[in-house]
């Protein structure tokens, strides 16, 4: 038997995949990338938001046509993750195609969907989601060995006015330190050099466990971990971003200088209606704090235009607050209406063309900041964790710093090197900035 997966969504969300492609392969499963070729074909989706659910559906309805015996020999088709968790039944009912749904909280038990689904029983495994994964649970790497994700926490108790996360994933419940650890090592042994810390609000993590955000005793434990070159943070709410973490990340060389901020709006009025505990000035004094102490820190963060009631003051106050605050990168979104939230009830809403227009004014805004900012670095030397090789000049290789994340962020592409390899990290010198990528040359 062999299976095939498609993983969409975020990071979160793929580490789910990986250890449902570890319990597959456990379980006898022969894993393969050709579609055509898999008698189980598995779908992660994702619910955050319409553009990701409708995604979601359009590869689910993609991969059914591999039931057909002209194009492949799938029989079960199997859908995991967000939409899953969210629909159940009601997927399944509507999706004649689908033969098993498991939810966020189910994805253990993806052997026992594809038994039942493929005895004949269209199956519905939904339920609170109350897991998280740990250590112990087998798992497959699908990012290169040199990088991996490791999520420490997984839930929400934020409740903001726009975010479904809450209803899909559930409280906010952290792993233990000794677990993570235990993880990270065994990652590390087996090449990991950069390893990326995920949760829903990282800098809440340990609260439910330890009595306190506990982020920055986890950092301490990790950087003791032999080999491991570089522990990246992502998604860590400002709220909970204590004194303790900025030091920790301060004083510790395998810590990126990265800092991930959702901030989502930078106006007072617009953040109490999204139910964020954060005020501008809140914002504001620890981006200054993040920067007296942390000498040459990258801070990115993700902003929403368009939420309900938004009006043109409102939305030139979050401009002026990009415009003055001038972050390395920036991620932003229009506003998406889910349902069973707050913001969900509010009048007020924002027409589409407006949206769209707010969404490409701040978008032209930070693309200027992020070019001048790329500029600034001309000159300095930076380690580059390689990812590639130009595929057109052989003299040409390309890869990451401590300054961008993968997938979100640029790259930093290295001229003058023929010979590094993926996994490798060199010293670069940066010759010239773009609005979101850098070149620079090898240092031999």
């Amino acid at each position: 038997m062999k299976a095939g997966f498609v993983s969409l969504g975020c990071a979160k969300n793929l580490i789910d995949t990986e250890v449902m492609l570890g319990i597959l392969k456990e379980s006898g499963i022969e894993l393969t990338h050709e579609p055509s070729d898999a008698d189980i074909l598995i779908v992660n989706t994702c619910a955050f938001i319409e553009s990701a659910k409708e995604e979601s559906i359009t590869t689910v309805l993609n991969m059914a046509e591999y039931k057909k015996p002209e194009n492949g020999k799938c029989r079960s088709l199997v859908i995991t993750g967000c939409l899953g968790q969210r629909y159940g039944q009601e997927l399944l009912d509507e999706m004649p195609e689908a033969d098993a749904i498991l939810g966020t909280g189910t994805f253990p038990r993806i052997m026992e969907a594809v038994r039942e689904s493929l005895a004949g029983n269209r199956v519905v495994l939904v339920g609170e989601d109350t897991t998280i994964y740990d250590a112990k649970m087998p798992r497959i790497l699908t990012t290169p060995s040199y990088t991996a994700y490791v999520k420490i926490a997984e839930g929400c108790n934020n409740a903001c006015a726009f975010c479904a996360i809450p209803l899909i994933r559930g409280k906010y419940r952290s792993r233990k330190i000794e677990d993570i650890t235990t993880e990270v090592k065994r990652l590390v042994k087996n090449g990991a050099k950069e390893i990326i810390l995920i949760a829903q609000d990282t800098a809440s993590y340990g609260r439910d466990v330890y009595g306190k955000p506990s982020l920055a005793r986890l950092l301490r434990r990790l950087v003791k971990i032999g080999g491991l070159r570089l522990i990246r943070i992502l998604y860590s709410y400002p709220t909970f971003f204590t004194d303790e973490l900025i030091d920790t990340i301060a004083n510790e060389p395998k810590i990126a200088k990265y800092v991930d901020l959702p901030m989502q709006h930078a106006h007072d009025g617009v953040l109490k209606k999204m139910h964020r505990a954060d005020t501008r000035a809140s914002m504001e004094a620890l981006i200054k704090k993040l920067r007296e102490r942390i000498p040459g820190i990258t801070i990115r963060s993700t902003f929403i235009v368009g939420f309900p009631g938004e009006t043109d003051s409102q939305y030139q106050t979050l401009r002026n607050f990009v415009e003055e605050q001038r972050f390395a990168k920036v991620g932003i979104f229009t506003y998406s209406e889910e349902e069973g939230t707050a913001a969900a009830k509010m009048g007020d809403k924002i027409p589409d063309d407006i949206k769209e227009e707010r969404y490409h004014d701040l978008m032209s805004v930070q693309a200027k900041i992020s070019e001048e900012i790329n500029k600034s670095i001309e000159g300095q030397e930076l380690a580059v964790l390689v990812e590639g090789r130009d595929e057109q000049q052989e003299n040409i290789a390309y890869g990451r710093s401590y300054r961008e994340a993968p997938d979100v962020d640029g790259q930093v592409y290295i001229e003058g090197d023929t010979d590094s390899r993926p996994g490798d990290i060199v010293k670069v010198r940066i010759t010239q900035g773009f609005a979101y990528d850098v070149v620079g040359e090898l240092i031999k």
